[in-house]
């Protein structure tokens, strides 16, 4: 453990055991899988970043290696350690200055972006954020002035090459064109169980794959848009799911930036039809929905529905406001005799 603590320092990482961990280290061979907690420090103590309470949950970190992360000195570091070892690792700035693009991509993730934005995993990221704005002080701080940080990583599990099924963020491009048809059945089948998130999980996969192979494709190219007309009914599918949920303007952003592509699509024109209702966006909705109307009269059920639906609310909603009214006009009312008399 000398030599390696020897081999570190002459590397520009310092790195002090907190707990020792059992057995003996692991192998870590190209291809294994690494499970561990991670938590980002200044020098000073102060923490950027930690896994376990990262977006409200804690969940391990899992990086694939030879995978070529955007951040090699975690698979350095990690191939120290045993297994349950917690260690901190003070790391010179040669290491640590892509840190902040590999930060923002997994804090986006913590919080559930949407496929567009990002991967959904946090290794193999190949779509890191702005180079010049990550809108968040910390890390723009860091950016504009490169220093140190320690890592202070909990090593959970190793598990060896082929031991384990990879994940759509492991694949080649080729298991990822091949693998999304079975991810999208997948997603399919959990919706009619009734189990929305596990289905909007799946899309949100199986988009990212797609989105991962698009972006190195040129725009236009018909392999761009083969791609592209492979996404859109993964995205409509997302978006029913949120639809459910209620997250209504995520909705209006995917079904517009649909629209803008292709604007004869029918599902796109009412599920954003619906969103604007859900908002009190009625001349909205009622443009969507006459859209809908023209482009497939056959729809018209589902219209009228939809439209009769919106009507109540606002109807409901009216009275609501009127009752509040009428009981502030009282209030006041009674306040005003009580003050004269």
């Amino acid at each position: 453990m000398e030599e390696v603590a020897l081999e570190l320092s002459a590397d520009g990482i310092q790195k002090k055991v907190l707990s020792p961990g059992k057995g003996e280290i692991p192998d870590y061979l190209d291809g294994s899988k690494v499970k561990f907690h991670y938590r980002t420090s200044l020098c000073d103590g102060t923490v950027l970043d930690d896994s376990r309470t990262m977006g409200g949950k804690s969940k391990p970190m899992e990086l694939i290696l030879g995978k070529k992360f955007k951040l090699p000195v975690w698979e350095r570091v990690l191939s120290t350690m045993r297994t349950g070892e917690i260690a901190a690792f003070t790391c010179d700035v040669k290491h640590t200055a892509l840190y902040p693009l590999v930060s923002q991509s997994l804090r986006n993730i913590s919080i559930g972006k949407d496929p567009l934005d990002g991967q959904r995993h946090c290794c193999g990221i190949v779509q890191v954020h702005s180079h010049h704005s990550h809108r968040q002080k910390d890390l723009e701080q860091i950016q504009a002035n490169p220093q140190p940080l320690v890592f202070t990583m909990e090593l959970l599990e190793v598990l060896a090459p082929g031991s384990f099924a990879l994940e759509t963020w492991a694949m080649t491009d080729e298991e990822k064109l091949a693998a999304v048809p079975q991810i999208h059945e997948e997603g399919n089948a959990l919706y009619k169980k009734g189990d929305v998130q596990g289905a909007t999980e799946k899309y949100y996969n199986a988009i990212a794959c797609l989105k991962n192979l698009q972006m190195k494709e040129q725009p236009g190219e018909e392999s761009w848009i083969k791609l592209d007309r492979m996404i859109t009914p993964l995205l409509l599918n997302y978006c029913q799911c949120k639809l459910i949920q209620g997250q209504y303007y995520e909705v209006l952003d995917h079904c517009s930036s649909l629209l803008n592509k292709y604007e004869d699509n029918v599902k796109a024109y009412f599920k954003r039809g619906k969103a604007h209702a859900a908002v009190w966006n009625e001349v909205e909705a009622r443009a969507d929905f006459e859209k809908v109307l023209a482009l497939d009269p056959s729809l018209g059920p589902a219209v009228n529905k939809e439209i009769r639906a919106m009507e109540e609310r606002i109807r409901q909603k009216d009275k609501e406001e009127k009752g509040r009214y009428k009981k502030l006009f009282t209030s006041s009312s009674t306040s005003a005799a009580a003050t004269t008399s």
